[in-house]
């Protein structure tokens, strides 16, 4: 397990501990600090967490099956977490956060199809201008529940963002979708390995040679 990894997994063990400040206790402070500044202090750890292995996984190298997929789903989970905790505070309208929720279900079931069959849709930029800004609403709203409230009115703002690119992003992820999906598919990625593997071996090389000898014996 190598670091990278290891802040992925963190950001994950980071999700029930934010829920449970956020959503507990409401009116008692946190070992003598208030749970707003303890829930904003553990979401922007746990975000923080996400830029920092992207960037030491290309640094070091380290890119990963598990990182690649288990990045995005910790991701998604952290956000997931997060809304549905401010719905639950009433610092965020539920259908707000059904349209954003939903993008991300849509967006992953298009990706999974796609790669599928042997395309991958990269993130957009529309995409990354989302997610921070879901980052930035999020902590607002949060510090907005009960001190400056001008970050609340910032968070609210800013919830439009999401809510707008998650649209616009969405649009493009299925204008994307259907441009790949009309060129050739891999569906069969074992048979497609088996015959790369036939190709290297000695024993296919000899067979493709004796094939050619009895095709000119034959002429």
């Amino acid at each position: 397990m190598n670091l990278p990894n290891s802040l992925t997994l963190a950001r994950i063990f980071l999700i029930p501990l934010l829920v449970v400040v956020l959503l507990t206790n409401p009116r008692e402070a946190i070992f003598g600090v208030a749970k707003e500044l303890v829930g904003a202090a553990i979401f922007g750890l746990a975000a923080w967490t996400d830029w920092l292995d992207g960037y030491l996984a290309r640094r070091r190298h380290q890119v990963t099956m598990f990182g690649q997929l288990m990045d995005p789903l910790a991701d998604k989970l952290l956000i997931t977490a997060a809304l549905v905790s401010l719905v639950q505070m009433d610092l965020a309208p539920a259908w707000m956060v059904a349209i954003i929720l939903g993008r991300e279900l849509g967006v992953t079931v298009l990706r999974s199809v796609a790669f599928s069959r042997g395309v991958t849709i990269p993130a957009s930029p529309l995409g990354k201008v989302k997610m921070m800004s879901q980052v930035i609403a999020i902590l607002l709203l949060i510090l907005g529940q009960e001190y400056l409230q001008q970050f609340f009115i910032l968070g609210q703002i800013a919830l439009w963002v999401v809510v707008v690119t998650a649209l616009v992003s969405a649009a493009d992820y299925y204008r994307r979708f259907t441009r790949v999906s009309e060129r050739p598919k891999v569906t069969d990625f074992e048979a497609a390995r088996q015959r790369t593997a036939d190709k290297k071996t000695p024993g296919s090389v000899a067979s493709t040679e004796e094939a050619r000898r009895k095709i000119a014996s034959r002429m």
